[in-house]
């Protein structure tokens, strides 16, 4: 039977879950915390760099800053996105604003943005606020 590693997301353990066992019962062996959340979670720089370099679920970050009206709007399509995404890629939100040195790491030139990993590469970037159905669009595209 083959598994897959994810990063967990509170605590930045990579955890091997057996296939069968992906669903919302999967949990983190050190903390407890759900690998499959079904919601948008907050992460630091090291966990996103952790995640998208080892996870075998696509990972897609959204880059925001508190004080963008833009970003701003689009956190709860962002949160719809990751519901209805949810066991096929996990959504994840960087404050760009606590976590400076993301925007140099990986190229931010405007936010929002989002970006989408897999295979421990980035394999799409976009710019912009978008509503729930064209993020769940772009995703499934990207990945």
């Amino acid at each position: 039977m083959s598994s897959k590693k994810l990063t967990c997301l509170e605590c930045g353990q990579l955890n091997r879950v057996p296939e069968d066992r992906l669903g919302a019962s999967a949990k983190c062996g050190t903390c407890g915390a759900k690998l499959l959340p079904g919601k948008a979670v907050e992460v630091d720089l090291a966990t996103l760099q952790k995640a998208a370099r080892n996870d075998d679920l696509p990972l897609v970050v959204d880059f925001w800053a508190p004080w963008c009206g833009p970003c701003r709007m689009m956190a709860p399509e962002f949160s719809k996105a990751a519901t209805e995404l949810n066991g096929q890629a996990r959504l994840v939100k960087l404050n760009t604003e606590q976590h400076q040195a993301a925007g140099q790491t990986y190229g931010i030139r405007g936010i929002p943005t989002m970006a989408a990993f897999a295979g421990g590469r980035e394999r799409a970037r976009q710019s912009g606020a978008m509503p729930a159905a064209s993020i769940v669009n772009w995703v499934r595209g990207a990945i």
